[in-house]
């Protein structure tokens, strides 16, 4: 299991640009392994719900899990590292990266269509 951070940006579905100056961050995750199939969308939202973060979750056609995550930094690692506890997945790469900073009226899992 690797984890990665740098800077990319993916045109994938997402919210609103943030106002600039907020004390918040936005990240992607990308997560590969057994993760499609087992609840890992909803295993997200949850964590999510816990710690007050705001985003969006989906499977890719590709078979990995994307996620889109706004919250205060030091909470988003906390998130991040809390997707390994999720019953039945088996994550071989999460793959982090910083995102511009987009605002989510909540936590959804969304499909892609």
């Amino acid at each position: 299991m690797e984890e990665h951070r740098e800077e990319w940006e993916t045109p994938l579905p997402g919210g609103a640009p943030a106002a600039q100056g907020s004390m918040v961050k936005t990240i992607e995750i990308r997560i590969s392994g057994k993760v499609q199939r087992v609840g890992m969308r909803n295993c997200i939202r949850t964590l999510a719900g816990r710690l007050n973060i705001r985003g969006e979750v989906m499977n890719l056609p590709d078979g990995t899990v994307y996620a889109l995550a706004t919250g205060d930094p030091i909470v988003l690692e906390k998130f991040v590292s809390m997707i390994y506890s999720c019953p039945r997945a088996v994550i071989r790469d999460l793959d982090i990266r910083d995102h511009r900073l987009l605002t989510f009226p909540d936590f959804q899992v969304k499909r892609i269509e």
